[in-house]
């Protein structure tokens, strides 16, 4: 009976890391996300919140 509760926590554990993984991406495809996020964010407004925002962009990109 306990092999059973443990394969059973075992698939829970499981499944609760599993569910939480987030999905990877690729560099290129997170440089225009960023430069994206730069263009039509609130930080538009400002040009010194954007021109740091674009340096952080091609930091990462």
């Amino acid at each position: 009976m306990s092999t059973v509760k443990k394969m059973a926590v075992a698939l829970v554990v499981l499944c609760a890391v599993f569910s939480c993984m987030e999905k990877v991406v690729d560099s290129a495809d997170a440089g225009v996300d960023c430069y994206d996020a730069c263009n039509t964010g609130c930080v538009q407004s400002n040009t010194r919140l954007y021109q740091r925002c674009d340096r952080k962009c091609r930091i990462r990109f």
